[in-house]
C-alpha cells in the first residue's frame, strides 16, 4: 500500500465514527447494519452484541465490507471508504482496554457508562484487505484501489500487540 495512500486512508477513519458494516448470513443473504467504530491506524474496532445477527455472521463467515462516510452538499467533495476486511473476536483483555482508551478519546460521552461487558458486548477486531478510496474532487466516481498487505498492518498489529501485553503485567 502506499504511503500517501495509507496517511489518507487513516485521515478518513479518524475523521468519522459511523460505518455500515455488511456480514454474510448462514442463508446467503448479506446483512448491512450500521454501528459505531474506532479505529487504531488502519485496524478498526466495534462492539457488538453476543447474540447479535451480526455476531453469528462473523463467527460463520469473517468477510465483511464497510462503508464509510459523510453525506457531503456538494458531488465532488465527496470523500469516503469501501473496504473489504476479516473480522476476529478479540478475546485478548490487553487490546480490549486499549481499545476501551481509544474509544474514550473518541466518545467521551461514553465516559459516564460502564465498560462494555465481553461477555454480551464482545470486541470485533476488523482487519482491511481491500481499500476503495472514495475522493470525487479528483473526478466524479473517482476511485484509488489498492490491496492491504501484511507489511501495511505489521506496524499496528505487531507494535500493539506489544503495547497489549504491557495490560497483562499491570
Amino acid at each position: 500500500m502506499k504511503h500517501e495512500f495509507k496517511r489518507r486512508t487513516i485521515a478518513l477513519l479518524d475523521q468519522h465514527r459511523i460505518m455500515t458494516i455488511a456480514t454474510n448470513r448462514p442463508d446467503g443473504w448479506p446483512q448491512a447494519t450500521v454501528v459505531s467504530y474506532v479505529n487504531d491506524g488502519l485496524i478498526i474496532y466495534c462492539v457488538i452484541g453476543r447474540d447479535s445477527q451480526k455476531y453469528a455472521n462473523v463467527v460463520h463467515d469473517p468477510r465483511v465490507s464497510l462503508a464509510i462516510a459523510n453525506d457531503y452538499p456538494q458531488p465532488l467533495q465527496i470523500k469516503g471508504l469501501s473496504i473489504a476486511a476479516r473480522a476476529e473476536i478479540s478475546t485478548d483483555p490487553g487490546e480490549r482496554e486499549h481499545v476501551q482508551e481509544i474509544l474514550l478519546r473518541r466518545y467521551p460521552e461514553y465516559k459516564i457508562m460502564p465498560p462494555p461487558d465481553p461477555a454480551e458486548l464482545p470486541l470485533l477486531r476488523i482487519t482491511p484487505q481491500i481499500v476503495s478510496l472514495l475522493d470525487y474532487s479528483q473526478g466524479f466516481g473517482h476511485t484509488d484501489l489498492l490491496q492491504v498487505t501484511d507489511n501495511d498492518l505489521a506496524e499496528f498489529v505487531e507494535a500493539r500487540r506489544h503495547h497489549w501485553a504491557s495490560f497483562h503485567a499491570a
